[in-house]
């Protein structure tokens, strides 16, 4: 996927890049909405959960009065599967400054039956309005120039566990978090990267959602192979991001009885902390 190893010279503008035709809902009535979950952005079968956190994001930007994501808290019931699904979407409060809803994605067995993906509590507001007051410790992550870092298509094979999602992203992972691309992992649970889309659309709220669950696993860096499903993910979006590439930064501190966390911090050009997030999710061992 050489397109996806840099910026690209032309950039997709924000509406008509490939990830918000993919995901984009279809309103069928008040609160419902139909969507085809599209299987480029899959996990080896399963669809990617930061792509669908962006599918209910984007639902519940339509059915709130405010127009972006502040928090938005997701567990993952089943594995979802590329093709139909259905979004339903209901209000629990409404304010001035935040609005509150909850959404579910669901898609049909073999029998017809229905089946719940995912269920999401969000609140949103407007990330415009915010004022400019930043009073912080923490710094952008160390990542090497993006010319010194490495993408899928750097591999001399593809990576175990790659999949259809890596051609639609601009991912140059930091060379410190690639030993267990080469069979040496470091026994750290740290993972570091530029990223962006493909096609050079600039990123934006959702976007965030997609980033913060986007990167190989820190497990591999902890010698695990193999899916890490999620279990729990819960995303903060803390600023609009300036135009331009990425920095996520995440890290493991502690793996135990199978399951481990991810904290992810997402920068932005601006060097400002766009998004931040923490993820559950298991791990199998032996």
């Amino acid at each position: 996927m050489p397109e996806a190893a840099s910026v690209p010279a032309v950039r997709a503008l924000t509406g008509d890049s490939e990830f918000d035709r993919d995901t984009a809902v279809t309103r069928r009535e008040p609160g419902v909405y139909d969507i085809d979950l599209s299987a480029g952005w899959t996990i080896i079968s399963a669809v990617n959960g930061g792509y669908l956190l962006a599918v209910l994001g984007r639902a519940l930007a339509d059915t709130l009065p405010h127009p972006d994501p502040f928090t938005i808290s997701a567990h993952y019931l089943t594995a979802s599967q590329p093709g139909p699904a259905v979004v339903r979407t209901e209000t629990v409060r409404t304010g001035r400054t935040l609005s509150t809803g909850q959404a579910s994605l669901l898609q049909y067995d073999d029998e017809g039956n229905e089946v719940e993906r995912i269920r999401v509590l969000a609140s949103y507001g407007d990330l415009g309005t915010l004022p400019d007051d930043v009073r912080t410790t923490a710094v952008p992550p160390a990542i090497p120039p993006m010319e010194e870092c490495f993408g899928p298509e750097d591999g001399p094979a593809p990576v175990e566990g790659s999949s259809a999602i890596t051609d639609r992203l601009m991912l140059k992972l930091d060379p410190a978090t690639l030993g267990w691309a080469l069979g040496a992992p470091s026994g750290k649970g740290e993972m570091r990267a530029w990223f962006g889309l493909a096609d050079g659309r600039d990123p934006d709220p959702l976007s965030l959602l997609l980033a913060v669950d986007a990167l190989p696993p820190t497990a591999f860096e902890l010698g695990l192979k193999g899916w890490v499903p999620t279990v729990e993910l819960t995303v903060h979006v803390r600023h609009r991001p300036a135009p331009g590439p990425l920095r996520v930064s995440i890290t493991t501190r502690n793996l135990a009885g199978g399951f481990l966390e991810e904290d992810a911090e997402v920068w932005d050009s601006a060097d400002r902390l766009v998004a931040q997030s923490r993820q559950l999710a298991r791990v199998r061992l032996g």
